[in-house]
């Protein structure tokens, strides 16, 4: 979903996104996806988990960098439909994340 997210991000005029349509942060939406791409098809069970976590942090952290106006701001551009996106999304990668974390330790 993240490269869909990146490469829609580039295809888009910026006058009819709602989201940022900064090339910076399609690149990162795109190398983001294939990290995660990569890390599933590694076949290594607990990956995915850290990768979700991980991100869900990355996530949090653009909202809070955006109401803050910290780095990346300045590239990234964000709108508000970003930071909101970003604390749903952030939220809920990072619960799930922890979850199958949680869940492998267990097993």
């Amino acid at each position: 979903m993240l490269i869909l997210t990146g490469i829609a991000g580039f295809l888009v005029p910026p006058q009819a996104s709602l989201t940022s349509g900064a090339a910076p942060y399609n690149i990162f939406h795109i190398i983001a996806g294939a990290v995660g791409l990569a890390l599933v098809f590694a076949n290594k069970p607990n990956w995915p988990s850290y990768f979700n976590f991980s991100f869900g942090l990355i996530d949090i952290y653009q909202a809070i960098a955006s109401y803050l106006s910290l780095p990346p701001k300045q590239i990234f551009l964000w709108t508000s439909v970003d930071d909101i996106l970003h604390v749903v999304l952030g939220v809920g990668l990072a619960l799930i994340g922890l979850f199958g974390i949680l869940k492998q330790r267990s097993t």
